[in-house]
């Protein structure tokens, strides 16, 4: 059982103050009149659904009194209805409690919904916002899993905040007033403790449960992690024939879920029968006093009913008080953890009424760029080259020596730490991340696809394109032929990844893709070091093609990939060791020289 607070757990509760701050004005949003009013005649709905429920026990009472002859207390309207009627006028008002609760939760329901689509899309707009920096660390599944039940929550609060914690202390309040005056302040002080031994044993295990349902919850989000990387590199499992041991892996989060789940299913018991104790306590205490006072003629048959009634009916919201309040904590926790995921800054955001791009030849500067992932470890030093609009400028080098990291800062997914890159004359940092995007096409090593059709993913950088125009993309990347070969065509859905697809397909869609955007400038990633050396032929002519008019940067691993290109630069450790044409390298007879030799002799020998 939970004693003092820990800092962890003074921090969640403040974590839990701050979510109730940020969720609020989804529930009392300024300008958006609609939803005010509709929280308040939820409201409204709420406050006569209860005052019927608080007053229903009176008829109940009347009824018995009349049946037992007792009636002559009763209001001199009930007595002229007779037990017949009291008890149909009881049910219509059981029958009216109801339907105001139900358009109660009808009114509210477009309210809620409306908070949840919003943050759901506010946190889907902020993760693509953030920097590669953070998507490289992220692991999806657990990313999906805190987003779903974080959006999930906002709901849940909502309504039982308002509809459940809320009338709970309005029906109590009420019953305890109605106790005091017509029977003795002694049944208001009995019901009273109740209550609060209730309360307090309630909050006390739920803070404990709270605990083991956050292991639960983790345990469930590794093991999900663990199915969906798993689900992800399919064939590499099967490659090492590593099903068994992926299985394993699932299965060892299960279990750890598994032991959670039974610590929470014991704890529920304890709970319920904890709570039943000390509600039944109660509830024999209270009805003693009515016996006694029937007995002593004090009170009436319909007085010892009525207060049963009572007991009953606050019994009923109270045994759910355990499981509500459980939820709204665990809600919390789950809206705690999505919204420190929107509070995650974005390391590259626009300036403050930055303009569009302006591109009107294609030129690209780096201008002594300096730049690391890590500050202790710095991996362009200084870097300084000129990409002419219209040319093609080739970037070749062993691995870790920057290549890739060109790419990466000409698209600005990370900023320099020194220097700049310009695109005409226009520092990058100081215009909009869309507009420079939309300048700049990319074709990557692996073009990773949608689980859509292909005409989705050929005119997803163009989604207005016309059916003509992707088609025309489509042949320039010769891949069209092979379209019209499917029965479904350019319907064809090409299955998670692209994986219905081979590697040249899906580079040529990737290719037809960049077509289709028609940027002026144009990145080359290692466009076909993953393809075999007669489809890397195929394709390097519709790159060749696709480069035509366009300023070019192309990151090669094969160096006969490059020798047309304007200019070739050799990278080492973050900075240029030479730099010239092709046939000038190779008269240099340095590092390019020799990386092409050595390609060669691996060629030759193959």
């Amino acid at each position: 059982m939970p004693g003092d607070q820990t800092p962890i757990e003074r921090q969640q509760h403040r974590s839990g103050w701050r979510t109730i701050r940020k969720v609020a004005p989804y529930l009392w949003p300024d300008g958006q009149r609609w939803v005010k009013n509709r929280v308040v005649l939820a409201l409204v709905m709420l406050v006569l659904a209860k005052v019927i429920a608080v007053f229903t026990p009176f008829l109940y009472k009347a009824a018995v009194n009349i049946l037992a002859g007792e009636g002559e207390g009763s209001a001199a309207w009930l007595l002229m209805f007779g037990a017949v009627g009291v008890t149909v006028t009881y049910g219509m008002a059981r029958a009216l409690h109801i339907g105001f609760q139900q358009l109660r939760d009808v009114i509210f329901a477009r309210v809620a919904q409306r908070a949840l689509r919003r943050l759901a899309l506010e946190t889907f707009q902020h993760i693509h916002a953030l920097s590669l920096r953070y998507h490289i660390t992220r692991k999806t599944g657990g990313l999906s899993r805190i987003i779903e039940r974080g959006v999930k929550g906002v709901e849940f609060l909502l309504r039982f905040l308002l509809f459940s914690i809320g009338p709970l202390m309005l029906e109590l309040l009420l019953t305890g007033v109605i106790l005091a005056v017509v029977f003795d302040i002694s049944y208001l002080l009995v019901l009273a403790v109740t209550i609060t031994i209730y309360i307090i044993f309630t909050f006390q295990v739920t803070e404990w449960r709270v605990k083991i349902r956050k292991q639960m919850n983790d345990q469930d989000t590794d093991a999900n992690q663990k199915a969906v990387d798993s689900l992800l590199n399919f064939e590499t499992v099967k490659y090492f024939g590593a099903a068994g041991r992926e299985a394993g892996r699932y299965d060892g989060a299960m279990k750890g879920y598994e032991q959670a789940a039974l610590k929470t299913s014991y704890s529920l018991a304890f709970l319920n029968f904890g709570q039943s104790l000390i509600i039944t306590t109660g509830l024999v205490v209270v009805m003693g006093m009515a016996a006694l006072g029937v007995q002593h003629g004090s009170l009436t048959v319909g007085d010892f009913v009525m207060v049963n009634a009572y007991m009953i009916q606050i019994t009923m919201p109270l045994n759910f008080l355990g499981t509500v309040y459980r939820e709204i904590r665990q809600s919390l926790v789950d809206m705690g953890e999505m919204f420190d995921l929107l509070e995650q800054p974005a390391d590259v955001t626009d300036r403050p009424g930055a303009p569009g791009l302006i591109c009107t030849s294609g030129e690209v500067v780096f201008d002594k760029v300096v730049f690391g992932y890590d500050a202790a470890r710095p991996i362009l030093k200084g870097l300084s080259f000129r990409v002419a609009p219209g040319e093609t400028v080739a970037l070749v080098g062993p691995s870790g020596s920057g290549k890739s990291t060109i790419g990466r800062l000409l698209f600005r997914f990370y900023d320099v730490d020194g220097g700049a890159v310009r695109i005409d004359g226009q520092d990058v940092r100081t215009v909009t991340q869309d507009s420079l995007h939309a300048r700049i096409g990319v074709v990557p090593q692996d073009t990773v696809l949608f689980n859509d059709t292909i005409r989705y993913n050929i005119a997803y950088g163009r989604p207005e394109a016309t059916c003509a125009a992707i088609k025309e993309a489509a042949q320039a990347a010769k891949i069209h032929d092979f379209i019209a070969t499917l029965p479904e065509g350019y319907k064809t859905q090409v299955g998670e990844r692209g994986l219905k697809l081979s590697g040249g397909e899906k580079q040529r869609v990737g290719i037809a893709r960049t077509l289709l955007k028609d940027p002026p400038i144009l990145l080359l990633d290692e466009a076909t070091s993953a393809l075999d050396t007669e489809t890397e032929r195929d394709i390097q002519d519709e790159l060749k093609t696709m480069g035509q008019g366009r300023s070019v940067i192309t990151i090669a691993h094969r160096l006969s990939t490059v020798v047309e290109a304007d200019h070739i630069l050799v990278l080492s450790a973050g900075e240029i060791a030479e730099r010239g044409s092709h046939n000038g390298l190779l008269a240099q007879n340095g590092h390019y020289a020799a990386m092409w030799q050595r390609q060669m002799a691996e060629e030759n020998a193959a």
